[in-house]
């Protein structure tokens, strides 16, 4: 059964959705099928409207893209986040291969340019400067195919995943033109209700966003409690909020649950610091994430 298949047949209730933002054929449409693939997946055409589904509960739950280990975070997510009103439930890891598409009759030697997002072209400059392509930026990569298949022109190639070449009837010029192995993307998967994971021999992961109070020191005495309790930081991002370069909110991915000691005791001295703290999600790590620096293809 080819990937795209895989959901049919699938109820169409509110329980069986899963969204995603983008087109269909899009990495984060692939994401849906791997995770969930027993649910149907669902494009919306920004963010907040797959937010909004999910709070309106017309989907379950919402794949997000959150960060690349090569273009870093995902725009816009970390500032929806705080007042989207859901919670991160899980986590899933996407090796990303971009494929070099066009329409049937397209070849090496018709095409002209390349459109795509502006992150896959600058994943994949070795096939354009060897094919002398052109560029052209595109809004995302399955949208960039769905625009050359209604276009039927052969000049123009595309940098989009193998599905969205067999959704819009494109053909695969030249496979995998990635020019690192190690492209990932992590997603987040969101839902009405926190998950709130129990602790087990699983690791956990808790995901925070809090700002710190306008005092010398803040932000070192906050994160001091992490150190003296031996709570290992994952990931730590900062980014302006309200247009003020003196005001900054803070992501946080810690390993450990909320009712651990030890998480307790830094979270209380975090608290302490901060003007607003708020769990966005305590879920189960992905098994991903032990894998992912010893073996590029292990999704394959």
């Amino acid at each position: 059964m080819c990937i795209r298949d895989s959901h049919k047949g699938v109820g169409l209730d509110m329980n069986n959705k899963v969204v995603f933002q983008g087109e269909m054929g899009a990495y984060s449409h692939i994401a849906c099928l791997k995770k969930y693939p027993n649910m149907q997946p669902i494009p919306a055409a920004t963010f907040e409207d797959a937010f909004a589904q999910v709070k309106n509960k017309d989907a379950k739950y919402a794949m997000i893209p959150i960060e690349n280990s090569l273009a870093g975070r995902v725009a816009d997510i970390h500032h929806l986040l705080p007042t989207s009103g859901l919670y991160i439930v899980d986590e899933f890891f996407l090796p990303i291969e971009h494929q070099l598409i066009g329409v049937q009759n397209a070849n090496e030697k018709t095409i002209k340019s390349v459109m795509s997002h502006r992150h896959a072209l600058g994943q994949c400059r070795n096939i354009i400067n060897q094919l002398k392509l052109t560029q052209i930026v595109g809004g995302d990569t399955a949208g960039s195919a769905k625009i050359i298949s209604e276009t039927n022109d052969p000049t123009i190639a595309v940098l989009a995943s193998e599905l969205a070449a067999e959704y819009y009837d494109l053909k695969i010029i030249r496979k995998n033109v990635e020019d690192a192995d190690h492209n990932t993307t992590r997603f987040i998967i969101l839902s009405r209700e926190p998950d709130d994971a129990e602790p087990s021999e699983k690791t956990t992961i808790t995901s925070i966003i809090f700002r710190v109070r306008n005092v010398p020191a803040a932000l070192y005495k906050a994160m001091g409690g992490f150190a003296t309790n031996s709570v290992n930081l994952t990931k730590l991002e900062s980014y302006i909020i309200g247009g003020s370069f003196s005001a900054a909110q803070f992501y946080v991915d810690i390993e450990g649950h909320p009712h651990d000691d030890n998480v307790r005791l830094a979270l209380e001295e975090l608290d302490f610091f901060s003007s607003e703290l708020k769990i966005l999600g305590v879920y189960h790590a992905s098994e991903m994430r032990s894998k992912t620096d010893n073996d590029h293809n292990f999704l394959e």
